[in-house]
C-alpha cells in the first residue's frame, strides 16, 4: 500500500479560484503532497494559472465536483439532465489540463434530495443515474479518465448511502471507467463496519476523502481509525487520503453543511493536527 495526504480547499475557502495560488502554497507547506479541488465554477479556474503554482509546489491535484441546484442526473426533466453532463465534461477539461486522473464526487444526483419514494420511482432514478452516467463513463473512458463515485448520508441524498450502493451502482454502470470513492463522515452515519464497506469495495476504490463524524479535526472523534486504515492495506489500496471539513468563515457554504462552530482557531491548524494524525496512523503497525 502506498498512500499520499491531502487536504481539500473547501477546508479554508469556497468557492476555488485561480486567485488562490497562495492558499496552495500554504497546504503545501504545511507538508501535504496532495489537493484536493472542488469545482464550483469551472469558469472561474483557469488551469494554466493553477498547474505551474501545483507543479511548483510539488502538489498533486484532484478535482472534485459540487452538485447543487441545477446538477442533478436523476432530474425528470431532460435539460437539467443535459446541464449536468455539460457540467461534468468541464470538470474532465480540466482534470485533462491540470493532468488529474479522475474526477470525483456524488455525482448521480442533486445533494439533498431525500424524500419517501416508492420502489417503482427510486428504481426509475436508479436506472436513470445508471443510464446518464453510462454516458459520462463512456467520455471519461475516452479522454483515458475515471469517475469516482461517492455515497453520501441519508440526510444528504435518498439515493446511494452506503459504499455497497456504490458498488452497486458501478456494476448498474457497467463501464470501466465507472469507480468509487469513499468519505469517512459518511461512512460513520451510513455503515456498520467500516472495514468490512472497504474490503467491499476492493479494487473499485480509488480516491478516499476523510472527516471526523462530527466534520472536526481528524483523530478527535468516533471514528474507528485503526480498522478504517488496515482496511485499506487488506485491499492494496494506492491512493490518496485527503481531508475534507469546511470553513465556518465562508457563510454559505457553512450553512449548506451545518458547520456553525470553529474546532481550531485557525484553518491551518485543523489541517495540521490533521494530517499529523493520519501520518502517525499509517505508520502505525497493523492490529494483531
Amino acid at each position: 500500500m502506498s498512500v499520499t495526504f491531502g487536504a481539500s480547499t473547501w477546508l479554508w475557502t469556497s468557492p476555488f479560484t485561480s486567485n488562490h495560488g497562495d492558499l496552495l502554497r500554504g497546504i503545501a507547506k504545511l507538508g501535504f503532497d496532495a489537493v484536493e479541488l472542488p469545482i464550483e465554477d469551472p469558469d472561474l479556474v483557469d488551469p494554466s494559472k493553477i498547474r505551474p503554482i501545483l507543479e511548483e509546489c510539488g502538489l498533486t491535484p484532484y478535482l472534485c465536483g459540487a452538485f447543487g441546484p441545477g446538477r442533478d442526473l436523476t432530474n425528470a426533466d431532460a435539460s437539467v439532465r443535459a446541464n449536468t453532463r455539460a457540467y461534468l465534461s468541464r470538470l474532465m477539461d480540466l482534470a485533462e489540463a491540470l493532468g488529474t486522473p479522475f474526477i470525483a464526487g456524488p455525482m448521480y444526483a442533486q445533494v439533498g434530495k431525500a424524500r419517501q419514494l416508492s420502489p417503482d420511482d427510486r428504481q426509475r432514478e436508479w436506472d436513470l443515474a445508471a443510464s446518464e452516467l453510462r454516458s459520462v463513463a463512456s467520455e471519461a473512458g475516452q479522454r483515458g479518465l475515471k469517475l469516482a463515485i461517492e455515497a453520501i448520508n441519508r440526510f444528504e441524498s435518498d439515493l446511494v448511502n452506503t459504499t455497497a450502493d456504490t458498488i452497486r451502482l458501478v456494476r448498474s454502470i457497467d463501464h470501466p471507467a465507472a469507480k468509487a470513492m469513499i468519505d469517512t463522515f459518511h461512512m460513520t452515519i451510513e455503515e456498520a463496519d467500516i472495514g468490512a464497506a472497504i474490503r467491499h469495495a476492493g479494487n473499485d476504490l480509488i480516491h478516499v476523502q476523510v472527516s471526523e463524524n462530527h466534520r472536526g479535526v481528524t483523530g478527535t472523534g468516533l471514528t474507528p481509525w485503526q480498522d478504517f486504515r488496515d482496511a485499506l492495506k487488506d485491499i492494496d489500496y494506492s491512493g490518496a487520503v485527503v481531508i475534507e471539513s469546511f470553513t465556518p468563515d465562508n457563510r454559505d457554504l457553512a450553512g449548506a453543511v451545518c458547520i456553525w462552530k470553529r474546532f481550531t482557531a485557525t484553518q491551518d491548524e485543523f489541517a495540521a493536527r490533521g494530517l499529523a494524525f493520519l501520518q502517525d496512523l499509517f505508520n502505525q503497525p497493523a492490529k494483531a
